[in-house]
């Protein structure tokens, strides 16, 4: 990792670990700016709230895509000026919006009717209007977004009369923002939505004598987790949404906006590696034999939420042959607490150090303390170097917010 063998960062930080490669984060940064010139890119902080890796992109120029009043005092903290700051969130409260104004963000996102007169009333000054086409994105349900009836956005109609209403209430309605989905492995979705987009963009002009001067296409990009995952590459990802986003505002006489992008996922899932110690190995019947490590669902919850997969190999002993298949299960009180149903390894031992690639998005940052369990730390490592971005939680850090009598 980083030119750091993966025993060493075990030794010196403790498992589990997320050990992220800086130069691996950097490359997807740049592919991004390269295949986009022009556009602004925002990091989804959702993937992994952390303040170095926020600060680490801002340097590059990325800006941040938040979602919370946590979210944007992450980005805040790390430095990333207003106008890289777009603020969503299908339910913002009043401290969320007036955090943004005061935070001089670049955009709010409008979710719901009601958001235009409160943001109107906070002070707001520049907004995007999310819309919903009722496209299904070819990932899990749970990660759809753009789907009818989602939680997010707001269908045409009611897109359209949000873009009066807000224009109305003095709100300077710079564009849409649409975002379909996340864990995309093609660009079929992706290319249907854009041209979905350049036609309710020209209905916008006929209808209420308005275009959008922005386009945000949101993220989704996909990563491989497994084998039999094939993403495609970021550059050809944006190069076709732009493309095709080139090509559908052609068709209908509409002059080229601005873009953003904010991809999460794609930008530090690849860079982000679990290590976790080997505890008891167990054959429990002729078919399944456990390898039980020392993290599991509190520090990745995504098999039991998505079903989602992962590989493995025995970091300790990577050159080794594998002699059979395993169930690699965490440590909590659950059946379901399997983060792979099934790898192959060399025969594991106690000791053994288990490393998981694919595992920076979406894991530690969506991590509990179930059986109060600590969550664990993460290193960014480049050049040979190992720097502590995330601390490992305490059993006290776990009974902080405990409340006794006497």
């Amino acid at each position: 990792m980083g030119g750091r063998p993966a025993g060493a960062l075990a030794e010196e930080f403790g498992t589990p670990l997320v050990a992220y490669c800086e130069r691996t984060v950097l490359a997807a940064a740049h592919a991004y700016l390269g295949a986009a010139p022009g556009a602004l890119v925002l990091y989804g902080v959702k993937a992994f709230p952390n303040v170095a890796l926020l600060q680490l992109l801002a340097g590059e120029g990325l800006g941040a895509d938040v979602s919370t009043l946590g979210e944007l005092e992450y980005a805040l903290r790390a430095g990333v000026p207003g106008e890289r700051l777009v603020v969503h969130g299908n339910n913002k409260s009043d401290d969320e919006v007036r955090a943004a104004v005061e935070a001089g963000v670049h955009f709010v996102v409008l979710d719901a009717l009601d958001e235009v007169e409160r943001a109107a009333a906070a002070g707001v000054e520049r907004v995007l209007v999310r819309v919903t086409p009722g496209i299904e994105a070819d990932t899990h349900p749970a990660i759809r977004t753009a789907h009818h009836g989602s939680k997010f956005g707001l269908p045409p109609d009611q897109a359209l009369e949000a873009i009066a209403a807000a224009r109305n209430a003095g709100l300077e309605v710079a564009g849409l923002h649409l975002h379909i989905g996340s864990q995309l492995l093609d660009t079929q979705a992706a290319r249907t939505s854009v041209d979905w987009l350049g036609g309710f963009a020209a209905e916008c002009s006929q209808e209420l004598g308005w275009a959008p001067a922005v386009v945000d296409l949101g993220g989704g990009l996909g990563i491989e987790y497994a084998e039999g995952d094939h993403a495609p590459a970021i550059a050809d990802f944006v190069t076709t949404l732009l493309q095709r986003l080139e090509q559908a505002w052609t068709l209908h006489g509409l002059t080229r906006p601005q873009v953003i992008l904010e991809p999460g996922r794609s930008l530090v899932g690849r860079a982000g590696v679990t290590l976790y110690r080997v505890g008891v190995v167990k054959r429990a019947s002729e078919t399944t034999t456990y390898v039980a490590i020392d993290g599991g669902m509190s520090d990745n919850p995504r098999p039991q939420l998505y079903g989602a997969r992962y590989s493995a190999l025995l970091a300790n002993r990577a050159d080794e042959e594998a002699t059979s298949s395993y169930t690699v299960c965490g440590k909590h009180c659950e059946s379901g607490d399997v983060l792979i149903e099934s790898v192959s390894l060399p025969e594991p031992r106690r000791g053994d150090l288990l490393a998981v690639p694919g595992t920076g998005a979406y894991t530690l940052g969506m991590g509990s303390n179930y059986n109060a369990v600590p969550r664990p730390a993460a290193v960014l490592v480049a050049d040979g170097q190992a720097r502590l971005i995330r601390r490992r939680e305490s059993i006290d850090d776990v009974l902080r917010h405990e409340e006794t009598s006497g």
